[in-house]
């Protein structure tokens, strides 16, 4: 394994496309995984649920908030996983442990979406 150099550091109008960069590789990355893809179609799924029944604007924005929240999540956690698949290539109880916790991160995320757009809808 050879040893990369570090590109030097950007800055100014520079280092703000090179983070738009990244955040765009990130988002390449994050589409391959079906979860994802499966969040995606329930923020989709919800948004539309709440325009069709009269959410107002700032209920409709909420819950755009907390679907990019859980987006977020998201990559946190297979941020985390591609790491531990790094680390530990077979079955550690380290690894497992890590992708419990993010997978329960992702969980409670969706169990917010879940009750803000069950709030909105009830009332």
């Amino acid at each position: 394994m050879t040893v990369q150099e570090k590109p030097p550091r950007k800055h100014g109008i520079a280092h703000f496309f090179a983070a738009a960069g990244y955040s765009l590789g990130g988002l390449r990355r994050l589409s391959k995984e079906s979860a994802f893809r499966q969040e995606i179609a329930l923020i989709a799924g919800l948004l539309v649920l709440l325009a069709l029944l009269g959410a107002s604007l700032p209920e409709i924005l909420g819950l755009l908030a907390i679907g990019l929240a859980l987006i977020a999540v998201e990559a946190l956690n297979t941020a985390i996983e591609v790491l531990v698949d790094h680390l530990s290539p077979g079955w550690s109880q380290f690894a497992k442990d890590a992708k419990d916790l993010g997978s329960l991160a992702v969980a409670c995320t969706i169990g917010v979406l879940l009750i803000y757009a069950g709030v909105v809808l009830i009332w």
